[in-house]
């Protein structure tokens, strides 16, 4: 459904320099939509899920960075045009409009939406406008200097067993020995909360990433971000030395399917570790799979 003529529509709009297919990919998949929807640093999106079909719902859950305030931007989709646009009705009732269009090499995102009555039609702009600049900063970042891959098994446990064996600091030790003979966790899993992934090298030197739980939602979703590397026991500025690992999320999705469960990994690889992931990730996969059934 088309924004009401009647009320006060506001458009805004970006031209990205990426094909319209990514655009289009990156702009309607969940585990993309975390990495841009927020309209500041302090900021985030933690988690998101479509049902993209007319008809069907989506859920963001937008919130600050620190956790002293959030809120669910939530509605469902009314008509999808493949390439071309999207209608939804925001559960306050409000209609979105989004259309994308091909112009050479690059792809024009143009948003209108009917306003709400508690912020300023100005502050709303900028809001919305600011979330538009910052999805066309990720599209064309996208793939430098990381990449996002997908791993997943179906191990014959609920998600709530999966989880909370995924999660234990043994059986952590466990399944994550792919990654590093010594892989294990000091620091807690609340969402929130910061946790160091750590193992050791070929020198007995200590080593790893400092991160930060973005979102734990119990049998369902969890969400990592790195923040900086852990060399020789001690954690290493961003004055010190960049990272291409700061910022990167790593995912883990849970959806039951039967008696069985589904569990996806979606992590952001630096390309210059693209072969080590690909070959460790499964691997702990099946560990984790025999640790389960």
């Amino acid at each position: 459904m088309a924004p009401n003529a009647e009320k006060l529509v506001i458009t805004v709009s970006v031209t990205v320099r990426a094909p319209l297919q990514q655009v289009w990919d990156l702009f309607t998949e969940p585990l993309h939509i975390i990495h841009w929807n927020n309209a500041s640093d302090d900021w985030q999106t933690s988690y998101a899920e479509s049902d993209f079909r007319p008809g069907g719902a989506f859920l963001s859950r937008m919130e600050a960075r620190d956790g002293s305030e959030g809120f669910d931007f939530t509605g469902r989709y009314t008509e999808i045009v493949p390439g071309k646009s999207i209608a939804s009705t925001l559960d306050d009732g409000r209609n979105v409009h989004v259309s994308f269009l091909e112009k050479g090499l690059a792809t024009m995102v143009t948003e209108s939406f009917e306003t709400e009555d508690q912020n300023s039609a100005e502050l709303q702009r900028t809001g919305w406008q600011a979330i538009l600049d910052n999805f066309k900063k990720y599209v064309e970042g996208y793939g430098r200097p990381r990449e996002m891959h997908h791993f997943e098994i179906t191990i014959n446990n609920t998600p709530e067993n999966i989880f909370r064996i995924m999660l234990g600091e043994e059986s952590y030790r466990q399944w994550t020995t792919p990654f590093n003979p010594q892989s294990h966790f000091t620091g807690s899993w609340e969402k929130g909360e910061r946790i160091l992934f750590l193992g050791t090298d070929s020198d007995g030197k200590s080593g790893g990433m400092l991160c930060r739980i973005r979102e734990n939602i119990p049998g369902k979703f969890v969400s990592i971000e790195s923040l900086r590397e852990i060399i020789d026991g001690r954690e290493v500025s961003r004055d010190e030395k960049a990272t291409p690992w700061s910022g990167a999320l790593e995912n883990y999705s849970m959806k039951p399917v039967g008696s069985k469960t589904l569990l996806c990994i979606d992590t952001d690889v630096p390309t210059d570790f693209r072969d080590y992931i690909r070959e460790a990730w499964p691997k702990a996969l099946e560990l984790l799979k025999s640790l389960c059934e």
